[in-house]
């Protein structure tokens, strides 16, 4: 297992709460890599609570929204941990920076490990937030973890889909995946004989004047005090160009429609990415799963904006399937 190096010092892009204590803790998945997170406990509360695991957005860290949304639902009654995904942030794995369709499904299902055996925690009242691109990665880990048993995904990315198909499906063709395909191979074979991983990714920097409307929202949020992190990969480096490969070529979401607990998938009306939610939720079934549109709102607003984000109605979805 890796020996982390956590820091201790408070360090989010949101200030502390007086109605919440506050912890570092590690865990581990299956797949041996150690885990760092914040453990978030309202204050003066004794005896078993409803839990939360929380991450996102895809290169984001902890200390940004994942903390944010973990912090607001301890507040409302909960016990909640906002972690790392493996590779990234304060969590081990190497090399640094790499993604992966299984591993980060993994992760999820890891910080229920985690949340199960808390000595805080009702394991029969656990469930998942999911911010982004772990929006799908929370769906994806409901349809295999029977213990959660109420899944959010918040401003939900599919990056299998956007990796096969590109942004709004822009590359959607047999020619075209084979070329993306036929370049990263060849990436594969650079980085090795170099010794070290290309990296792509990240918030374009300078932003070029003619950029789309959510390159621009993005660089708002992780290149300015709003969302900036020195840990956060969108902030700064980027991904493993490669880690594309396999969320290319295996796609998450497969069993969705057989999640039987509850899901509430949560757009911003204008969200770039609202075309991913509202095709996620067709796919589900049975009566307890919800698809909530926000009017007016974009990306990267249900990343921070506390006067935005429904966190009552995130109370009251997993208030109603916790019992």
């Amino acid at each position: 297992m890796d020996e982390l190096m956590l820091t201790q010092t408070w360090d989010k892009v949101f200030p502390k709460s007086d109605l919440v204590e506050h912890s570092k803790v590690t865990f581990h998945n299956r797949y041996g890599i150690t885990l760092a997170a914040d453990l978030y406990i309202p204050k003066g509360v004794t005896g078993k609570l409803p839990a939360i695991a929380v991450s996102g957005p895809f290169g984001a860290v902890k200390e940004q929204s994942s903390g944010l949304y973990a912090q607001e639902m301890v507040e409302r009654g909960f016990l909640t941990l906002a972690f790392d995904p493996s590779y990234t942030g304060e969590s081990g794995g190497e090399p640094r920076y790499v993604a992966s369709p299984d591993i980060n499904t993994e992760d999820f299902c890891a910080a229920v490990d985690f949340l199960s055996v808390h000595e805080m925690v009702d394991p029969e009242k656990i469930g998942i937030i999911g911010i982004c691109g772990w929006g799908g990665m929370a769906i994806n880990a409901a349809a295999m973890d029977t213990r959660i048993k109420a899944t959010v995904a918040s401003t939900m990315y599919d990056m299998t889909r956007v990796n096969a198909k590109g942004y709004f499906d822009s590359e959607d063709s047999e020619e075209l995946r084979y070329q993306k395909r036929k370049m990263l191979s060849a990436q594969r074979t650079v980085d090795y004989k170099n010794g070290s991983y290309a990296l792509a990714g990240g918030v374009v920097d300078p932003l070029p004047e003619d950029a789309p409307d959510f390159v621009k929202d993005y660089y708002a949020y992780y290149k300015t005090p709003r969302g900036y992190h020195p840990r956060s990969l969108n902030s700064n480096s980027g991904w493993n160009v490669t880690s594309s490969l396999p969320f290319l070529n295996m796609p998450i979401l497969q069993y969705s429609h057989e999640i039987r607990s509850a899901v509430l998938v949560i757009h911003g009306e204008h969200a770039h990415s609202c075309y991913f939610g509202r095709d996620a939720f067709a796919k589900l079934t049975g009566d307890n799963k919800e698809l909530f549109i926000i009017p007016n709102a974009n990306h990267v607003d249900l990343y921070d904006r506390k006067d935005i984000i429904p966190f009552e109605k995130m109370t009251a979805f997993f208030q109603e399937n916790f019992e």
